[in-house]
């Protein structure tokens, strides 16, 4: 579009809208609030920790794909705030499925936070490499500070002898899936963070071939994961010291993760 002199029209800035949470995510978080407080209360606990984890998972995965809007938005790309990326919406999101159903699914089978795809970043937008990376980098860092905020909180509840012990648990297994979700994150494989934050410096031989595996880089590191035992003792021996590391406990992990399975 052009003004009456010709010239290209600015493009005109996003209402306020474009910036407020949306009621699917206010409803998640509704959810998450209404079941740690049943689980506070003592309510059924098995159910409660379902919903409150899963609710828990599901707001961490809507903050994680924020960050990375966010922070392409404030590099230069404003057109995330256009698609509803900025309102917290994961129907908005580019494919809810690979976003939030995968992720949900390998949460239900293998406790394993998985990362999902979702936001789509217009990089030439963005105001050169370091920006790139930093969009990169976002995500996997509220899933870090989700991780030590929790876990440390846990911890520490734990140590003072507290009550509530299912609340706690089930806390403890949704921080344990944020340290899960942060390793793998951060994995410089194709088509996951870890790689899009070293991506931008790389030679065009590089991405040429990674654009090859890119699509199905979260698949190969999952079927890893389950397939090949030794793997999945190192990768689980590392969430474990982690988690200890900050203080939590791991055993009080598996006990909610006992719990969130309710149907078993």
């Amino acid at each position: 579009m052009s003004n009456i002199w010709g010239a290209p029209a600015r493009p005109s800035a996003p209402s306020r809208r474009a910036f407020l949470p949306s009621p699917v995510f206010l409803l998640i978080v509704a959810v998450f609030a209404a079941s740690g407080t049943a689980l506070w209360i003592g309510q059924a606990a098995k159910f409660a920790v379902f919903g409150f984890v899963l609710s828990g998972w599901l707001m961490s995965l809507c903050l994680h794909e924020y960050a990375h809007a966010l922070v392409a938005y404030l590099g230069g790309d404003h057109t995330v705030a256009e698609k509803g990326y900025l309102t917290l919406d994961p129907l908005k999101y580019s494919n809810p499925l690979l976003s939030f159903g995968i992720p949900l699914v390998f949460v239900l089978l293998g406790g394993i936070g998985l990362p999902g795809g979702a936001v789509l970043i217009e990089h030439h937008r963005l105001r050169g490499r370091a920006w790139e990376s930093a969009v990169s980098a976002a995500g996997p860092m509220v899933n870090v500070l989700f991780a030590v905020v929790s876990v440390s909180g846990v911890g520490a509840a734990a140590s003072a002898g507290l009550g509530h012990p299912d609340f706690w648990a089930g806390l403890a297994f949704l921080s344990f899936l944020q340290v899960t979700a942060a390793i793998l994150n951060l994995l410089p494989v194709p088509g996951l963070d870890g790689f899009g934050i070293i991506q931008p410096w790389l030679p065009r031989s590089a991405l040429e071939a990674a654009a090859k595996v890119a699509r199905f880089g979260v698949l190969i590191v999952f079927f890893v994961l389950l397939w090949i035992p030794q793997v999945n003792a190192v990768f689980f021996r590392v969430v474990f010291t982690i988690v200890s590391a900050l203080g939590g406990d791991p055993g009080l992990a598996m006990q909610g993760y006992g719990l969130f399975r309710f149907w078993t």
